[in-house]
């Protein structure tokens, strides 16, 4: 089925998130909302201090840098004036990194609620990737908008991988939380766009699934979807910031793309710097302790660092098999 346009002006019709309550959380009711829908909506799994304690680290940051009213309190995230910076701006990448070092950041993911429901999805030998993704969406800004895709076509590696979405407030409509195209996994990997977009993303018109479906989320709700679940997000029409994590998690045994564990571009990013100002040591390298199955191997990119016609490509994959020793 091809999908009509999912426009703001589509909003009041649209279909609301199914959810599931803790108390009723079993491996059966979580595998049977994910094979149906592709998706589970799970409500107040992680307690809300420990998400708010995330927010405060994450808009501390965005206070110094600027982005954030002077005059309220950084937790309310009302954008400075004329404030609005998003990827690939440079001024973005310098701040969102301070936000990917702070180890509240990664620990979130860590959490004991989450890490037992993914064993119920996915099976004892979790594997939580390593690189959360936080999304820092200022408000009534077009371009910031994420259109429909795949977290497959991004990620790579075997499809059987869940993403889970979680909000660091409370998201109503209004804030542009995500939505899911019902069913879309059942689908396969679906066409995405290239061309003249800096981000690749599936045409609204020919995204095939069920229905759309969206709702609010709440800081302590966590959204699990499948890696081949077409999903959005929302315009943020509010006055304020929308500040959500996005990580993935997998059976370890599972192929597992490399660029999931290293930094392959030319920032200067690397893991020593992240793991600089932390106090724990226990989330420091934790995935080197697994017997991962690396596809391509790091054997593989230092072939490719010499055989590849690409320069930059050569570079590419020397950097990622040198941070793989």
């Amino acid at each position: 089925m091809v999908l009509k346009d999912i426009g703001l002006g589509e909003r009041d019709g649209m279909k609301s998130f199914s959810d599931v309550q803790p108390d009723s959380l079993s491996p059966s009711v979580l595998k049977e909302a994910l094979a149906l829908r592709g998706y589970a909506l799970i409500r107040q799994l992680i307690p809300h201090s420990e998400v708010e304690d995330t927010l405060i680290d994450v808009v501390g940051v965005l206070s110094r840098a600027g982005w954030l009213r002077s005059d309220n309190s950084a937790s309310d995230r009302i954008p400075a004036e004329g404030a609005a910076y998003g990827d690939p701006d440079p001024v973005f990448k310098k701040t969102y990194q301070e936000v990917f070092n702070l180890e509240r950041f990664h620990a979130l993911p860590h959490h004991l609620a989450l890490k037992r429901v993914m064993e119920m999805i996915v099976g004892d030998q979790v594997l939580i990737h390593p690189k959360p993704i936080g999304r820092l969406i200022f408000p009534c800004c077009e371009r910031l908008v994420t259109h429909p895709h795949q977290d497959y076509e991004f990620m790579g590696g075997d499809p059987e991988f869940y993403t889970v979405w979680i909000p660091l407030h409370d998201c109503p409509l209004e804030a542009g939380p995500l939505r899911i195209l019902e069913g879309s996994h059942r689908y396969g990997v679906q066409q995405h766009e290239r061309e003249n977009l800096h981000v690749p993303e599936i045409p609204v018109d020919a995204a095939t699934g069920d229905e759309w479906v969206e709702g609010q989320v709440n800081a302590g709700d966590v959204l699990i979807f499948h890696s081949l679940t077409v999903h959005a997000a929302a315009p943020n029409i509010s006055d304020r910031m929308r500040i959500s994590l996005d990580c993935r998690f997998q059976d370890s045994r599972r192929t597992l793309n490399p660029s999931n564990l290293v930094f392959a571009g030319e920032s200067g990013k690397s893991w020593e710097r992240t793991y600089a100002g932390w106090q724990s040591e226990s989330l420091k390298y934790y995935w080197k302790k697994l017997p991962l199955s690396l596809k391509p191997t790091r054997e593989d990119l230092e072939q490719l660092s010499i055989s590849s016609e690409n320069p930059a490509l050569r570079a590419r994959y020397a950097r990622m098999a040198s941070q793989l020793a």
